[in-house]
C-alpha cells in the first residue's frame, strides 16, 4: 500500500493502518529513544506513548509540511527528551550502577544501529565532520541546543546556523 495512503488511512482511525505504521517505524523509533533515555524499558514505554500520540494527534500531520515518518520521529525525540527531564527519571537514574556507564562510554561516540534502521547513517556519514558532530548531539543523542553548545565549545548561534544548514544539506542529499 502506498505510505500517503496508509497516512490517510491513519489519520481516519484506521486500527490496520496503525498496525502497518507501527511495524515500519516502531524499531527506528525505539532506537532514536534508546539513544536519549539509555534503558531499554522506558525506552519501550516512551515508544507506546509514542504512537498512542500520533494515534490521537494524527490529524496534527501534514504530508505538505514534511514527511511522516519525519513528524513522528520528531514526537518519539522530544517525548524522550520530555522523559529524561522528568523528576521520576532522574531520580531512578541516581543510583545507577557501574555497568550503565560503561555502557555510555562504548556507544556515546558513533550512532546507534537500531537508530540507523531507516539508513540515514549513510547520509549522515557524508556530511562534513562538523555537521555530524551537531546532528549526532542533537537528533540521535537528545542534546538541547544549548548542551551541544557546551558541549562542543561553540556560540548556540554557531550551533543554530550550523543545525540549519546540516538539515539542509542532509534533506538535499536524501531527496536527491
Amino acid at each position: 500500500m502506498e505510505l500517503e495512503a496508509l497516512v490517510e488511512k491513519f489519520k481516519h482511525k484506521d486500527e490496520k493502518a496503525f498496525e502497518t505504521l507501527y511495524g515500519m517505524y516502531h524499531k527506528s523509533m525505539h532506537g532514536v529513544i534508546y539513544n536519549i533515555v539509555r534503558d531499554y524499558d522506558i525506552a519501550e514505554e516512551v515508544m507506546q506513548d509514542v504512537f498512542i500520540k500520533a494515534w490521537h494527534n494524527a490529524n496534527s500531520y501534514s504530508s505538505e509540511k514534511g514527511r511522516f515518518f519525519t513528524w513522528i520521529l520528531n514526537i518519539a525525540r522530544n517525548a524522550a527528551i520530555d522523559k529524561t527531564r522528568s523528576k521520576n527519571f532522574k531520580n531512578s537514574k541516581q543510583n545507577l550502577n557501574v555497568d550503565f556507564f560503561v555502557d555510555i562510554l562504548e556507544t556515546n561516540d558513533s550512532l546507534d544501529d537500531a537508530t540507523d534502521a531507516i539508513g540515514i547513517e549513510k547520509f549522515v556519514k557524508k556530511l562534513a565532520k562538523k555537521c555530524i558532530e551537531v546532528i549526532e548531539l542533537l537528533y540521535f543523542k537528545g542534546y538541547t541546543q544549548s548542551e551541544a553548545s557546551e558541549t562542543l565549545k561553540m556560540p548556540i548561534g554557531t550551533i543554530k546556523t550550523r543545525n540549519r544548514n546540516c538539515i539542509k544539506d542532509l534533506r538535499t542529499m536524501v531527496l536527491n
